[in-house]
This record gives structure tokens, C-alpha cells and sequence, in this order.
């Protein structure tokens, strides 16, 4: 297998994890060039991967302008950014890892897909809870057959409620008018996970929701705009900025996201907590998402389901399948998985590789998993069964897009006329 080159638009969090697949295989991938405007991370990155000062650049579109120089582009910017790079990479003939959600409108994912289809080059939607041993091993045990024609589905995501405070309430997704809806930013794993492991096309789509916590209706009296300012709830606050920004030094992801810096200093952290998004009281912010949303959905041939999305638990993700044959509960955090035969009436207990359950843990080992499985895609090899089309990536997000619609307008969307609405 020949090495694989890629460029990288944007170095934070997402592009930063997958990129960090090259300094851990350097026979399998290299990066030749990067895109990021913050400095700290420009540099971190030059410095990681070896790059000269002409592969770095500050703008994205510096780069594109670029005659092609890799395989592929990882794209990794902020959810409304995704659309302009991506069909400019597809005009150049790039292959794309393109961090979900794929676009925020409906008619920008269908753009993004027709643009693929028609240049024939090759997008991975970072779905990234399909690379990992857990769902994997969901996936096989489905397609064994050992728990029958899937007839319904109860799937559970804990957004975790620290999670929720700092990307949901505080962070860059709070506002959907910013970036995406909360189905969309935060669950179009979901759906996509759900449409994968039944295997048939959606037909309907029903969605509850709101906002109800995270308000200002529930801020305490006298509490400041910024937590730092010195509120008279600080010490029984479970979102206390000093205390989870500032105070926990082994907390190095909460601490570089609030500075936007590599290995932040204290002071670069205070000061951030003092001004910026993340040092403001949880119940003071411009936050429009929900942070809790039940879905129900209705596939080809009657199977149902039903996707809940909260903030209020520790986090992880837990998956119910009933079955013609039996019954399947997993953990995705522990790896566990019982499977009830109705043939034995017996338990039988699987365990795929225990995940990090919280905000830092790499997708349960699907950041690496996808790109083992981009390697071989581009490279022409028989990659496994996670890997789809950018067709059924779009659809998928359509789910999400139409559970939204549902919530909003309090209706059921029927989904094969929404699609062709689009």
C-alpha cells in the first residue's frame, strides 16, 4: 500500500486528531500542508508534521488556490465553513475527510453530494462511531443474524452535562444560527448510526424538544455575567468556569478550547474566562439549542425507532434492539454488549474494547478507526463495512433535518417528500 498525502484545513480539535494519525504512521500517511488563522496552532502543527513555511498557510483559500498537492483534504473547520472549501476540493479533484455535519442547510449536503457524484471523487462524512470496535460489533452481530429482522430500536445519547455546558451553552455550537441545530451538530452520528444498523431507508420522522434548563429563568439571584466576577453560588455550581477551566490543571482539552490556545498559561486561561465565551455564567449566554430532544422514526418494512438526546447524566451512549430472533442492549462506554437468544433463552455477553465515555475520549476510537479505513479507501483496498457513500451520508443527515422540522413545526415530515422538497 503507497503512502497516502493529505492537506488539512483547520487544526483544531478535529483535524488535529485525525492529522495525529500521521505522526503515529508515517509509512501510511503524510500531511504536506495546513490551513489555520490561530497561531499557537499554526505553529504547534508546522512543528509536529515537519512543514516549511510554504506549506503553511493562514486562510483556507490560500491553500485551495494551490495546484493540487495530496490525496486528500481533511476539513475540519466549523460546521458553517464546511460547504465553500468542500465543493472547492471537489473541483480540484480532491478525496475529502469532511468533518460532520456535512453542511448546515439541506440543500448545501445535497449540493456537496451531487458535486462528488458527478467528479467522481470520494468523501468520508466523519461518522466516526461506525470505525469503533462497539458498533462494529453491533453492526456483526446484526448481519449473523443473530437477533432476527430488526424490528424497533431504543437508542440513548448522554451528552454528558459538562459536555452540554461547554460546547452547547457556552461554546461554538450554543446558537444555531451560528452553526447547526442540536440534532444536527451533536446527533447526525445518531441517525446515521441508527439508518446503518437497520439497513433500510427512512419514511418518517417525528421530534419533541426545547430548551428548558440552561435559561436565564434558572440563573441565581445576583449572579454575575462571569463566573470569575464572583457569584454567591460558585462553590455548589456544577459550571463554574474557575473551577473547570481555571482550577483544573490536568484539564487540558477545557483549557486550550477556552484560550483557543496550544498548552495555554494559567494567565492566558484567566484572562480568557474573563472575557471570552466560555468564563460566562451557564445561565447567561445567547444558547438557543435544546439540551433534550426525543426522536421517533419510521423505516421501510415498519421498524421503528426511538433516539433520545440529553444533557442531564454523566455521558455515553447506550442502544436497545428488538429483534424477530432475540434482543440486543449495549454500552458503548463499557464495550458491553448482551445479546438475549429467544432460541437458548440465554444471555450471551460480548465485549468490544472499553471507550473513554466523556468529551475527550476520540469517539471511542473512531478517529483512528476512520482514518485506518480512509487509507485503504483511497488507496484502492477493500476497506470495511463502516465505510458509505456520500449519497447515504446525506440522507442520513437528512434525518436529522427533518426530526428539526418535526420539532419546530410540530408535525410528522414524511421523509420521501421532504427529500424531494429538497
Amino acid at each position: 500500500m503507497e503512502k497516502v498525502t493529505a492537506i488539512t484545513l483547520g487544526y483544531g480539535m478535529r483535524c488535529s486528531a485525525y492529522a495525529r494519525y500521521a505522526v503515529d504512521h508515517p509509512d501510511e500517511l503524510e500531511i504536506k500542508a495546513i490551513a489555520e488563522p490561530v497561531e499557537s496552532k499554526r505553529l504547534y502543527a508546522q512543528k509536529l508534521h515537519s512543514l516549511s513555511d510554504d506549506q503553511v498557510f493562514t486562510d483556507w483559500k490560500e491553500l485551495v488556490t494551490k495546484p493540487k498537492m495530496a490525496d486528500v483534504a481533511i476539513v475540519g473547520m466549523q460546521d458553517n465553513m464546511h460547504y465553500e472549501p468542500a465543493m472547492a476540493l471537489i473541483e480540484k479533484g480532491y478525496d475529502i475527510l469532511l468533518e460532520k455535519p456535512m453542511a448546515t442547510t439541506p440543500v448545501e449536503c445535497k449540493r456537496i453530494a451531487e458535486a462528488a457524484e458527478k467528479k467522481g471523487v470520494k468523501i468520508i462524512v466523519c461518522h466516526v462511531l461506525r470505525f469503533t470496535d462497539f458498533w462494529r460489533s453491533v453492526k456483526d452481530i446484526i448481519d449473523r443474524d443473530e437477533i432476527g429482522e430488526i424490528m424497533s430500536v431504543d437508542h440513548i445519547e448522554n451528552v454528558g452535562n459538562l459536555h452540554q455546558s461547554h460546547s452547547y451553552v457556552r461554546g461554538n455550537w450554543r446558537n444555531s444560527k451560528e452553526s447547526s441545530p442540536m440534532i444536527l451538530a451533536k446527533s447526525c452520528h445518531d441517525t446515521d448510526i441508527i439508518q446503518w444498523l437497520i439497513g433500510k431507508k427512512c419514511k418518517r420522522v417525528h421530534s419533541f424538544g426545547s430548551l428548558t434548563y440552561f435559561t436565564a429563568a434558572n440563573r441565581p439571584e445576583g449572579a454575575p455575567d462571569y463566573c470569575i466576577q464572583g457569584c454567591p453560588k460558585a462553590d455548589e455550581c456544577y459550571y463554574n468556569a474557575v473551577k473547570l477551566y481555571y482550577d483544573d490543571k490536568n484539564n487540558s482539552w477545557f483549557r486550550g478550547v477556552a484560550a483557543n490556545k496550544v498548552d495555554p498559561t494559567d494567565e492566558e486561561v484567566k484572562e480568557a474566562i474573563t472575557t471570552g465565551l466560555y468564563g460566562r455564567c451557564v445561565f447567561a449566554c445567547d444558547n438557543d439549542v435544546v439540551d433534550h430532544q426525543v426522536v421517533n422514526m419510521e423505516f421501510e418494512g415498519g421498524a421503528t425507532a426511538t433516539f433520545t438526546m440529553n444533557a442531564f447524566n454523566g455521558g455515553g451512549r447506550f442502544i436497545r434492539l428488538f429483534g424477530t430472533k432475540g434482543e440486543l442492549f449495549g454500552e458503548m462506554s463499557s464495550g458491553e454488549i448482551d445479546v438475549y437468544s429467544f432460541a437458548t433463552k440465554k444471555h450471551k455477553k460480548y465485549n468490544s474494547k472499553q471507550v473513554v465515555a466523556d468529551i475527550t475520549g476520540g469517539h471511542g476510537g473512531g478517529d483512528t478507526g476512520i482514518m485506518i479505513d480512509l487509507i485503504k479507501f483511497v488507496s484502492g483496498e477493500q476497506p470495511g463495512k463502516s465505510i458509505c457513500d456520500i449519497r447515504t451520508s446525506y440522507l442520513n443527515h437528512l434525518i436529522a433535518f427533518a426530526a428539526e422540522e418535526s420539532r419546530l413545526n410540530g408535525t410528522v415530515v414524511d421523509f420521501e417528500k421532504y427529500e424531494e422538497s429538497i
